[in-house]
């Protein structure tokens, strides 16, 4: 993949101006939700709509996601939002969401309880703001017809485990003594997030895979017979499928390479299309996911690494007019995130983004809100070769980004519409301090 002077606008080519006059011509303008009509148009029939994000935790990625999801949910009736998140987790909210028994009394308290590190990626009140409109969306729904809210990735091995046993406690003795077989096989290891397991693995032949295909062999001979929740049956055998995956994640993980990243990718994939086939004849979904996880690899020098993702998976599978993209991206502010994982959360500041980089040239328009149709730059040959975008995880060094945040990325090839906004604030988490914890000011946000 060819980049512009190493991620920067090449001398040779049209000047940087040119370039950002054209995206002023292109660009929607936005000031609230109406302003998405020339998205939703675009969207059209699609059944796959990712919306992606530069960092896990900016404020306007996820109120914008919000409105966006809003539009998708009521006017083209999606069925679901799909996050890049835990599965147990967010099937207890997904339960509060569609009203089920006890449940909890508000998505706070359900957020509360999210206590996997990187806890704001989720539990935040922008995300109570999305789950308490969903709640209230519902009740008017019948039951087929609710918006659900799940959990795409692998990382819960021992959550899903122990989710199981609980549930097959009351409906299976058997397959709960296949999950508790898994538990013990994994026990020696210890809980610290699968490292001890991945460590071992590398080391030794012997792993836990037999237990975990085990139970999920066993829970999905008994699934008929789980109906003590309107979606018991799926969520039971999604959480053996996470234990089984993750099995694999880790033990692949310690190797290094690309391997664990596209075990993980492939997880989220046949989790979303699972879900999508649980749903039934017609049903859509909503992914959340960083932009590296929603934006075609193959437009990217991930590509070249061997890396693939769910972008790149579902347009494969299902072509252009079944799926749409859209990254987000902004230009400087503030966002949280930690210096180390499992460090405490900070709240960082984002530096001005790299000189010739997308975001600098989106800069350049003078727009602070706005979004793009890329179908419009594939009419310019200097839209078609890859500039550096910005890409900022939970582990953060500003003071270090132009050395390793930055992704040659050929845009219109990457998405079908791309968000920017200009400056950008940290978002809100719900674990904080005691003297810090309260509603924002704010909240929520015209939501």
């Amino acid at each position: 993949m060819r980049t512009r002077g190493g991620n920067k606008w090449n001398e040779e080519m049209p000047g940087k101006q040119e370039a950002a006059d054209f995206i002023c011509e292109c660009a929607h303008g936005l000031e609230n939700a109406s302003g998405l009509d020339a998205l939703m148009e675009a969207i059209g029939d699609a059944q796959y709509v990712l919306l992606g994000e530069a960092s896990h935790g900016t404020h306007e990625y996820y109120t914008w996601r919000t409105h966006i999801t809003r539009r998708l949910i009521a006017e083209k009736n999606f069925s679901f939002v799909a996050v890049e998140g835990d599965w147990p987790d967010c099937y207890r909210l997904n339960r509060y969401v569609k009203g089920y028994a006890d449940a909890g009394n508000s998505a706070k308290e359900v957020l509360q309880e999210f206590n996997r590190w990187p806890t704001w990626m989720w539990a935040n009140w922008e995300t109570v703001a999305l789950a308490e409109w969903l709640h209230k969306f519902n009740r008017n729904q019948a039951p087929g017809r609710k918006a659900g809210f799940y959990g795409l990735d692998v990382y819960s091995l021992w959550e899903s485990i122990e989710a199981i046993i609980k549930y097959l406690e009351r409906t299976d003795r058997v397959a709960a003594e296949a999950a508790r077989k898994a538990v013990r096989c994994f026990d020696s290891f210890g809980h610290d997030e699968g490292r001890s397991y991945a460590q071992a693995a590398a080391l030794i032949p012997a792993s836990c895979e037999e237990e975990v295909t085990d139970l999920l062999a066993t829970v999905r001979r008994g699934m008929k017979h789980y109906n003590t929740d309107p979606e018991g049956a799926l969520n039971a055998e999604q959480n053996a499928v996470v234990a089984v995956h993750a099995e694999h994640y880790y033990r692949t993980m310690m190797k290094g390479g690309i391997s664990s990243w596209n075990v993980r990718d492939h997880h989220m994939t046949e989790t979303l299309e699972r879900l999508v086939n649980f749903h039934g004849t017609g049903s859509k979904a909503i992914v959340w996911e960083h932009n590296t996880h929603i934006g075609d690899a193959r437009a990217t020098a991930m590509s070249a690494g061997g890396m693939v993702n769910v972008g790149q998976l579902l347009n494969e599978k299902y072509g252009s007019r079944k799926v749409f993209r859209v990254g987000f991206g902004s230009y400087s502010g503030s966002v949280i995130a930690g210096k180390e994982w499992g460090e405490k959360m900070e709240r960082m500041n984002v530096p001005r983004a790299m000189e010739g980089s997308w975001e600098e040239l989106l800069h350049r328009t003078g727009m602070t809100v706005f979004y793009l149709l890329t179908e419009s730059l594939k009419k310019k040959h200097f839209f078609r070769e890859a500039l550096g975008h910005r890409a900022i995880g939970v582990v953060y060094h500003p003071e270090y980004e132009q050395h390793g945040n930055y992704v040659p990325s050929i845009i219109p090839l990457r998405y079908e519409a791309f968000v920017f906004i200009d400056q950008t604030k940290a978002l809100h988490p719900l674990h904080v301090p005691a003297s810090e914890s309260q509603v924002p000011e704010t909240y929520p946000w015209g939501i």
